[in-house]
């Protein structure tokens, strides 16, 4: 398991490959459709996005509440092609990495090459585990939102997969291209 920084260098993006599996360190910043929406809107009025998107890295995350005592509540992955519409705005903007849970649509993985970002799957059903390796997060934006507010979380050993990498890899569509070729084998 190869142990990355984040914001992730463009060295350490060449070297991932769909299907790598990475435990993350450093600062990754929370955001969901709304958030999203707010920020492309931003970025179309040329008004300054509430954080530096060059390099960053953005999890799809569903919060629970914190209990006391904790750094956050359950912390687990929630749906990335809900952000989907938006993504390719962002990445043009210099977002470079995302983590979150389900395929991306064509259109993100077209941008994902362009702009040589990479998608990484946390583990849907692990949210509990998730939160411990979340040692500081704060609200930076949209507070109003509620769960959809951008919180900035400071992360130790996160736990993820590449998905998709910056060749145009996609580890679901290799995952069902050798599935299928196993069952044809076994079927003849």
């Amino acid at each position: 398991m190869q142990k990355i920084i984040s914001p992730i260098s463009a060295d350490v993006r060449e070297n991932l490959r769909a299907g790598d599996q990475v435990l993350i360190s450093g600062v990754v910043y929370v955001g969901r459709d709304t958030a999203h929406r707010r920020l492309v809107e931003a970025l179309d009025r040329g008004d300054k996005p509430p954080f530096d998107l060059q390099g960053q890295t953005i999890y799809y995350m569903g919060p629970s509440p914190t209990k006391p005592g904790h750094v956050i509540g359950s912390a687990g992955p929630t749906t990335s092609g809900r952000m989907d519409a938006y993504t390719p705005r962002l990445l043009a903007a210099g977002l470079k990495a995302m983590i979150g849970k389900g395929s991306r649509s064509e259109a993100v993985k077209e941008a994902m090459k362009e702009y040589k970002a990479v998608y990484f799957a946390a583990v849907g059903g692990a949210a509990a585990l998730i939160a411990k390796s979340i040692t500081k997060a704060e609200t930076i934006a949209y507070k109003e939102l509620g769960p959809e507010a951008i919180l900035r979380l400071e992360v130790k050993d996160f736990p993820a997969v590449v998905i998709n990498d910056i060749y145009g890899r996609d580890l679901y569509q290799e995952g069902k291209a050798k599935y299928r070729i196993q069952a044809e084998a076994a079927s003849q």
